[in-house]
C-alpha cells in the first residue's frame, strides 16, 4: 500500500492520507470575512481528496494582517462563514484546520498582485509591531517594539482566535511562527535585539511562542491536534539554525504540540535560499529524527512520487503542498492513480475514475 495514502491518527482525529493543503493566502477578504471564493477554493481541494486542509494565515487581530484583504478571525462575526466552509470540507472527508497568524512587522502591505509594497498613510496603513524597532526592509516603516501590554494583547488575541476556531468547527489549529512574521521575528536573533525577558538568550527569544502556545492550549481541546509552523532556518549567518529548530521542537513537544510544520526563511530580505524540488525536506527530516516529534515537509513538492518517497523514507509524517494544489485541486486523486492506491472518489466524479 502507498505510504502516502496510509491513514494517520493524531489524538482523536484520523486523517485519511498524509496529503495536506498548505495554508495559502488568497488576499480575497473584506474586513476579514470568508466568502464564496474561499468556499470554492477550499471546497474543491476537499473534493479532490486532501487528508487535511489548513485554511490560510488568518489574522488574530486587524493589525496582524499582512494586507487589508487577509482572512480574519478576530471577531465573532467571522465564525458563520468559516463554519459553512468547515461543514463542506468535513462532508467530503477532509479534516478542517486553520492557521492562526500575526504578521508583525510584515503587516500593512499591498497584495502581491498590487506590488506587495508597504501601504502609505494615504492608502490606509496601520502601525506595525515587532520585538524590536527594526524594519524588515530599509525602505519600509519602522515597527513599534512591543511593550508588556502589547505582548499580552498578542497572547490574548491568539487565545480568543482559537476559541472562535473551535466554534467554527475546526479540528486542527496551526500556530504560524514562520516566514518572518511576529512569532518568528521574536525567536530569531536577526530581528530580536531586546534586553528583557523576551530577548537575548534562546529561552528568552522563544518565550512568546511558548506563551502563545500555552494560551491556545487552555482553550483548545486536548483530543484535537495542535501544529506549529516554524522557519527552520533563516538561511543567514548569525540567524536561526536547524539546530535551534531541533531544540525548539523538543520544547514544543514537551508542551503538547503534536507536529512541527517545517518551512524556512522569510525573516530577512536578502537571504540566499537554494530553492529547488524538496529543498526544505531536510529540515523536516532532521527535526523528526533528532527531536522525536512528528513533522510536516513543505516546499516545491510537486509530484506524487516525491510525496510518496518523503513518507516512505521516514523523512516526515505529512506532506504539505501549496503551489501544486493551485495548479491541481485534485492532486490526491491523480496521485492515488499514479501510486496504485485505492481511494474513494466523490460519487459525482466516479464516472471519470477509470
Amino acid at each position: 500500500m502507498s505510504t502516502l495514502f496510509r491513514p494517520l491518527q493524531l489524538k482523536s482525529i484520523e486523517f485519511r492520507n498524509r496529503i495536506v493543503v498548505s495554508p495559502m493566502c488568497q488576499y480575497s477578504s473584506k474586513d476579514g470575512f470568508a466568502n464564496d471564493w474561499h468556499l470554492v477554493h477550499l471546497g474543491s481541494r476537499a473534493v479532490g481528496g486532501a487528508g487535511l486542509i489548513l485554511v490560510e494565515a488568518t489574522g488574530v487581530s486587524p493589525e496582524g494582517r499582512i494586507t487589508p484583504h487577509d482572512l480574519g478571525i478576530w471577531k465573532d462575526e467571522h465564525i458563520p462563514e468559516l463554519r459553512r466552509i468547515v461543514s463542506f470540507m468535513e462532508a467530503h472527508g477532509t479534516v478542517p484546520g486553520i492557521q492562526l497568524a500575526h504578521a508583525g512587522r510584515k503587516a500593512s502591505h499591498h497584495a502581491p498582485w498590487e506590488g506587495g509594497k508597504a501601504l502609505s498613510d494615504q492608502e490606509g496603513a496601520w502601525p506595525t509591531v515587532a520585538p524590536s524597532a527594526l524594519a524588515f526592509h530599509e525602505a519600509e516603516p519602522t515597527p513599534v517594539a512591543l511593550d508588556q501590554e502589547g505582548i499580552q494583547k498578542v497572547i490574548s488575541d491568539f487565545k480568543a482566535a482559537a476559541v472562535r476556531a473551535l466554534s467554527a468547527g475546526f479540528k486542527v489549529v496551526e500556530i504560524h511562527a514562520a516566514h518572518g512574521y511576529l512569532l518568528h521575528s521574536f525567536y530569531s536573533p536577526l530581528s530580536n535585539q531586546r534586553q528583557d525577558a523576551y530577548g537575548g538568550s534562546f529561552d528568552n527569544r522563544i518565550r512568546l511562542l511558548l506563551e502563545v502556545t500555552a494560551a491556545v492550549q487552555e482553550v483548545w481541546p486536548q483530543n484535537y491536534p495542535l501544529f506549529v509552523r516554524i522557519s527552520a532556518s533563516d538561511w543567514t549567518e548569525g540567524g536561526w539554525t536547524a539546530e535551534d529548530s531541533v531544540s525548539l521542537a523538543k520544547v514544543l513537544m514537551g508542551k503538547g504540540v503534536d507536529l512541527i510544520d517545517c518551512s524556512s526563511g522569510g525573516n530577512v530580505p536578502r537571504a540566499k535560499i537554494p530553492v529547488g524540488p524538496g529543498y526544505q525536506v531536510q529540515f523536516a527530516q532532521k527535526v523528526k529524527a533528532e527531536a522525536g516529534i512528528l513533522t510536516g515537509a513543505v516546499g516545491m513538492i510537486t509530484t506524487p512520487q516525491e510525496a510518496e518517497d518523503i513518507i516512505a523514507n521516514g523523512q516526515a509524517d505529512m506532506v504539505f503542498l501549496a503551489r501544486e494544489f493551485l495548479r491541481d485541486p485534485y492532486f490526491p486523486l491523480r496521485a492515488a492513480k499514479k501510486l496504485g492506491a485505492e481511494i474513494e472518489w466523490p460519487v459525482q466524479y466516479q464516472r471519470a475514475q477509470d
